[in-house]
């Protein structure tokens, strides 16, 4: 969890690099969630839609970036978290999570969010708000 140092400005989150994304992981996600939108699981949808191969859920890159935030902080200090959706993910995509203390002041602090791919893509932006209290 945080320390001081942590909380200034400039401050870097650990990055939380994670594995491949599989078909599995995105069926799993499918089940989880509810979401059975066949262009994350189904090739034969993706390729129709002229994709060459499914791909991730955005709301799973959110959930990523959701676990780098309550890595680092309680659930209960964060007051605010959205984000933008910038790319897809595909398949087989090795996506880390990175942050960065933007702003301290009144008591909370901004950080900036963003999901990246092995290959330099982000493909998910967002800003949560840390109640320092």
């Amino acid at each position: 969890m945080t320390t001081v140092d942590d909380l200034r400005e400039g401050a870097e989150l650990p990055p939380l690099r994670l594995p491949p994304i599989t078909r599995t992981t995105l069926a799993l996600f499918a089940g989880a969630s509810g979401d059975h939108n066949p262009i994350h699981i189904d090739l034969d949808v993706a390729r129709s839609a002229g994709l060459d191969d499914v791909f991730a859920h955005g709301m799973l890159s959110m959930a990523y970036l959701g676990r780098l935030l309550t890595g680092w902080v309680p659930q209960h200090r964060i007051r605010s978290y959205r984000v933008r959706f910038a790319a897809i993910t595909p398949v087989h995509a090795e996506p880390t999570c990175t942050g960065r203390v933007v702003a301290v002041a009144d008591g909370l602090a901004t950080v900036a969010l963003a999901v990246t791919l092995a290959d330099g893509t982000t493909t998910l932006t967002g800003e949560a708000v840390i109640d320092l209290t």
